[in-house]
């Protein structure tokens, strides 16, 4: 418990001196927009690559990350076909789909990981399957449904070879399954960079929460409310479904997959929003209200499991 909560107080407090700094403009009136295409250009696909480069592949084949990969795809998969139904764009429902399956792996689930779980590295099949396969695919739909792709097919199909945050996940799993040693000269100053990639995007964050609106209100109100439900509700409920019913998991492999399986929605998916410019306010408020509903979620999942 004492886990899910200190790192929960580490992202509110850096969310709130953004929302400090917008508040004042210490940054001027394009400070967010700037901290949104460092975190998106140069610091997430430099802190991809060092996570990456010295991560063990050998995760990709446990069941842990079946588990992963099968509930993300549950809730992903029903927030599309509302989207469908109610017509809300190829865009919009995308960011809508990231915030119900999209878990915040890094600056929550490391530390809850730690605290909670005993172990970091218990977080990697998460932190791997999202990097490697979930976030190439969804930039690639952005990138093809917003309109910035032109030209040829080949062309189209090479997107993800243009996007930086594919290039930096892509090039760290090549080092990993290729066992080079990078050596630090190289190394020191791509994880000095790839460091800024956290406090970037939750001051940018916070600086967006400057002026607007309360959350659940307006036309994202339906989308926001049902990301937030699959997020917080039905993600861990389909991976302790899947861990228990389906894989045999018990005790603390168990309470392993339901924990990161009940994370908030990540931070950085509004940064996707930002940079592709749809579903900002959809991303935005799903991050806030999945990351104040999964406290008690959290919180009862590792003392019932626990």
């Amino acid at each position: 418990m004492q886990g899910v909560l200190t790192g929960f107080a580490v992202i509110a407090v850096v969310i709130g001196v953004g929302y400090v700094l917008g508040l004042r403009g210490h940054l001027g009136p394009q400070g967010r927009e700037v901290l949104t295409k460092l975190a998106f250009h140069v610091a997430s696909p430099a802190l991809l690559f060092t996570t990456l480069a010295t991560a063990d592949l050998s995760v990709v084949f446990s069941a842990r990350l079946l588990v992963t990969a099968l509930s993300t795809l549950a809730v992903a998969g029903a927030f599309v076909a509302v989207g469908v139904v109610r017509g809300w764009g190829v865009g919009r429902t995308t960011i809508g789909a990231l915030c119900s399956g999209y878990v915040n792996s890094g600056n929550l689930g490391i530390p809850i990981a730690v605290y909670v779980l005993g172990d970091a590295s218990l977080v990697a099949p998460v932190l791997l399957f999202q990097l490697v396969l979930v976030t190439p695919v969804a930039v690639t739909i952005l990138d093809l449904s917003g309109g910035g792709a032109k030209g040829p097919l080949w062309r189209r199909l090479l997107t993800p070879l243009r996007n930086p945050i594919a290039l930096g996940s892509l090039a760290g799993v090549a080092v990993a399954a290729s066992g080079l040693d990078v050596p630090d000269p190289v190394m020191d100053p791509v994880t000095l960079i790839g460091n800024m990639s956290v406090p970037a995007v939750l001051l940018a964050f916070g600086i967006g929460l400057c002026g607007s609106t309360m959350p659940l209100r307006g036309v994202e109100r339906r989308p926001v409310l049902l990301a937030v439900a699959l997020k917080a509700v039905g993600q861990p409920a389909v991976a302790w479904a899947l861990a228990s019913g389906v894989f045999g998991l018990r005790g603390p492999q168990l309470l392993d997959v339901v924990v990161t399986s009940a994370l908030p929605a990540a931070q950085n998916l509004y940064t996707y929003a930002s940079t592709y410019g749809v579903g900002e306010r959809l991303a935005r408020d799903a991050i806030l209200v999945s990351t104040v509903v999964s406290v008690p979620v959290l919180v009862g999942v590792a003392a019932v499991l626990g």
